[in-house]
């Protein structure tokens, strides 16, 4: 059996906060749509399933992120996810310069939970808070070539 992973779906309180974050990173919007019918009640399992989505591509074509805010049923508001919590924990990605793209993070409010680590000679990287106190790596590889 073939597999592949299509995308990870992170949901948000607001959509227009996260996709600017995200494309101010680099992402690219690829497609956006509002969905609600039974064909979303039966796939995601809420009746009444109403959404705002957007789907967003890295620069590589390899990975997609789906954001979406719930317009009906209300969205919950949980605690954010801690690094050690078990179920869907973080989104990474790999930077060319960690200190740019950190400077585009601070322009959204998000600075590092505790500062930026090297691990070895293989990265520099760390954690933030993105929109909706998502999890976000971002890691800047040393030895590149």
């Amino acid at each position: 059996m073939a597999i592949r992973l299509e995308n990870v779906g992170i949901a948000v309180r607001d959509l227009e906060a996260a996709i600017s974050f995200f494309t101010d990173l680099g992402l690219t919007v690829v497609g956006r749509d509002t969905v609600s019918g039974e064909w979303t009640d039966t796939a995601v399992g809420l009746d009444g399933n109403h959404a705002r989505i957007a789907m967003l591509r890295t620069p590589d074509g390899h990975g997609c992120l789906e954001l979406f805010e719930y317009l009906h049923p209300e969205a919950i508001e949980t605690e954010p996810t801690r690094p050690n919590e078990i179920g869907m924990h973080r989104v990474a990605f790999s930077v060319d310069d960690i200190d740019e793209a950190l400077a585009t993070a601070a322009r959204h409010g998000c600075r590092p939970l505790r500062g930026v680590a090297t691990y070895g000679d293989v990265y520099k990287l760390t954690y933030l808070r993105g929109p909706s106190g998502i999890l976000v790596m971002l890691a800047e590889e040393l030895k590149k070539g």
